[in-house]
Parts: structure tokens; sequence; C-alpha cells
């Protein structure tokens, strides 16, 4: 189950306000300088930061007033870990720099910024904004490293990024509900949207390490959805913002079709059922879709060189002879 944390800045015209909001930034948003402009007399600074974990990746709220703040080497130096964080703003307007580009945004708009580069921002007006904290480590799950740059402005309107903003706005007022998990099957889906925001509607780029991580990433889907029905290379694409053709051409680079890997992939399992469980061989064929038990026998036959009554019969043959 995952808490929230919030922090505030005191009211008091006294209080250090600048160090204050430096001190939260810099807990919840990575190390920043920050600079507080000059307040109109009776009126003070103020800020808050609420903060929810998705597991290993921070959500984070935030409201203040104008302000600015820079990342330089001693700030990149002192942050522990590589860190893409993704920033939406919900009102006000703010501009993020990094790497020779800038963003202007406005309520909708969002960005993603690197951890390791140094950056600045300016806050004009009273702003409210989310950021997404996501380590690289975890990019490298979905074969995102490759995808992400510095500065990479996301298209408000675009539906992949709607389609994320939308789902942390639900997963925020969820997460203290969600047991662990949920909260690990919402950090994975985070990651999925977060990357389908990136590519947009972008064909898979040629550079060769590319391919490969996106492979390894189908892959996994594929795993995760062997026993559904609706595994095809539409349902892929889907899944990973890219085409129905970059899909079969990321398959078709090691000589295969997503139906055959789905296939080898499904007598793998069944074959480990054969000899792990007492299951009917008709009901196992049955589960992993083969509907037709001869049919499922010709193919096991094809692939591993003895049907699946023999298959069985030589792995508990096996078994007994080890345990003697």
């Amino acid at each position: 189950m995952s808490t929230d944390e919030f922090w505030t800045t005191g009211v008091a015209a006294d209080d250090d306000h600048r160090g204050q909001w430096q001190r939260m930034l810099s807990a919840t948003h990575l190390p920043w300088t920050v600079a507080v402009p000059a307040q109109r007399p009776g009126r003070v600074f103020t800020a808050s930061v609420r903060r929810w974990w998705i597991d290993d990746l921070a959500l984070v709220d935030c409201e203040c007033g104008p302000c600015s703040g820079t990342r330089q080497r001693r700030q990149v130096i002192d942050t522990e870990g590589e860190f893409i964080v993704v920033l939406i703003t919900r009102s006000g307007t703010e501009t993020v720099s990094q790497g020779g580009a800038e963003a202007n945004l406005r309520a909708g708009d969002a960005v993603a910024w690197d951890s390791t580069k140094p950056a600045r921002f300016a806050v004009w007006e009273p702003l409210s904004k989310r950021s997404l904290l996501i380590p690289r480590a975890a990019l490298d799950e979905v074969g995102g490293r490759a995808w992400v740059n510095a500065g990479i402005t996301l298209d408000g309107g675009a539906p992949a990024t709607r389609l994320l903003t939308h789902y942390l706005d639900t997963l925020s007022s969820v997460l203290p509900q969600l047991g662990s998990s949920a909260v690990a099957a919402a950090r994975n889906a985070t990651l999925e949207l977060f990357l389908g925001a990136v590519r947009g509607d972008a064909d898979v780029p040629t550079a060769g390490t590319v391919v490969p991580a996106l492979r390894a990433a189908m892959d996994r889907f594929i795993e995760r959805h062997l026993l559904d029905d609706s595994v095809s290379p539409t349902t892929i694409a889907r899944a990973h913002g890219v085409s129905v053709r970059t899909v079969n051409r990321v398959f078709n680079a090691t000589g295969q079709t997503v139906g055959e890997v789905v296939r080898m992939r499904r007598l793998a399992r069944a074959r480990e059922e054969l000899t792990e469980s007492t299951r009917p061989i008709s009901s196992i064929a049955n589960k992993w879709g083969y509907y037709d038990g001869s049919h499922f026998s010709r193919a096991f036959k094809a692939h591993y060189g003895r049907s699946p009554q023999d298959y069985r019969d030589a792995a508990r043959t096996a078994a007994r002879r080890a345990g003697a």
C-alpha cells in the first residue's frame, strides 16, 4: 500500500521561504538551486508538494508561486542514480530548458528532462504541476532507454499523452488503497504508457541498440499474454506504440513471425505442464490454444521429436531413475 507524503513552506513573513522551497524541491525532484523573487509587502512565497510511490517510481504534485531553479554540475554530481523526469503542467506557465532545447509549458503540456544533464526552469505565475520520476534502470525493462533523450516535449493533445496524464490522475487517487501486487502492476503500466507517449506514432529507429530492446519488450508482452487469444501483431503494436509493420519487421529480423513465436512459447508451456502435472493431455492442449488433440500431437512431435504421451512417459521414467 502506498501512502502520500506532504511538505509545505511556512506562512510567516520572516520564514526562510527560499531555503524551505529548495530543500523541498531537492528532496522530491532531485537536487536544485532555487531563487525566489522579492515579494510585495504583505505577501509571502508559498509552495507545497505531495508525493506518492509507485514501487520505484515517484509521482509528485507541486504548487508554487513564481520562482526559478538550476541544476548545474554540482547538483548533477549530488544526484544518486539516473532518472528521467516527466513534468506535466496542470495550470500556470513554466519554461524548462535542457540540452539546447527550451519548452514553454502551459496547462496540459508535458516535457521529459534528464537528471544527468544541466537544466533550468522558470515559473512565471502561480503553478500547479505533476512530475513522474522514472529511474533509467526501469526504462531498460521496457526497452525505453534508446527512445528517451533530454528535452523531449510531449504533445499534450496527442491521444497517447492524454492517456498517460488521465491514468496518472486516476492513479494518484487510488494508490493509497492498492495492495503491493496492484502497485507493481500500476508501475509497469505507467512505464508502458510513458513510452507510448514518447514514441507517439513514430516508427522504430534504425539504431542497432533499439531494435533488440524493442524485441525484448515485445517478447515479454507475448509471455504475459500467452493465454490470450488476441495476441497478434496488431495488439503488440498497440501496446508498444508502434506500427504493425514495425512489429513484423522486428520479428522478421530473426527470421520469425509473431505467430511462430506465440506457437513455440505455447508449446513450451504445454511441455512444462506435461512433465510437472498429471492433468490430461487434452486439457493441457486446450489450455494452450490447441482445440484439436491431433493437431496438438502433430505440432508437439514436430517440435520435440516425440508425441506428448511419449514425452511425458520418458520424463517420468527419468525422474524415477534420478530419485532411485
